[in-house]
């Protein structure tokens, strides 16, 4: 699922759309396949009776609370989460039902690094530490596919938001339009 244009700037885009690593639905997935075989097995060793219908019912009820509670929660909690990095800043949402987010101006940005542990290097995941001009401190996302790769990603948007403010600016001073990435070339300079 792509994340909704209509959250962008008119000069906004998307670079890289984001959800947690794929291994944190791994034991979401273990306990499906372990609930359902359960559930099957307790419905099938009920002794035949006049009970057998409601038994069987209960164990039902008892797999579906379960698969909810294990299955259905996690995997839209990995499926809600969006990471993602624009042409002007990097947006982090999560949440099912209620939700909270976070979005930090590139240009606010002053340090993007990043942490793996041997396992994480294994799976190509990490966590990302971004450290903000502001008072909230540093915003740390964890579970991040290609940690590494996405550091370098947002260093180099950094470095070309601050080289796209800087046309901007000399644009203005000049009285010329702004420059708008992908509109084809850079501003014209008059002397």
């Amino acid at each position: 699922m792509a994340y909704p244009e209509k959250l962008l700037a008119e000069d906004e885009e998307i670079v890289r759309h984001l959800h947690p690593h794929w291994l944190t639905v791994f034991w979401p997935i273990v306990a499906f396949l372990l609930i359902v075989g359960g559930a099957s097995f307790g419905a099938a060793v009920i002794p035949v009776g006049s009970n057998q219908g409601l038994y069987r019912l209960l164990v039902i009820a008892t797999a579906v609370v379960l698969l909810i509670a294990f299955v259905v929660v996690p995997v839209l909690r990995w499926r809600t989460t969006h990471y993602v990095v624009t042409t002007h800043r990097l947006l982090f949402r999560q949440g099912i039902l209620a939700r909270h987010g976070r979005d930090i101006g590139l240009s606010r940005i002053t340090d993007v690094s990043y942490r793996q542990s041997v396992w994480e290097r294994l799976i190509n995941s990490g966590t990302l530490i971004i450290e903000s001009a502001g008072d909230s401190g540093a915003t740390v996302l964890r579970q991040i596919p290609d940690s590494d790769g996405v550091q370098q990603l947002l260093n180099h948007m950094i470095e070309e938001d601050a080289d796209r403010r800087a046309q901007e600016n000399a644009g203005y001073i000049r009285g010329e339009e702004p420059y708008r990435p992908g509109e084809g070339g850079h501003p014209t300079t008059r002397f």
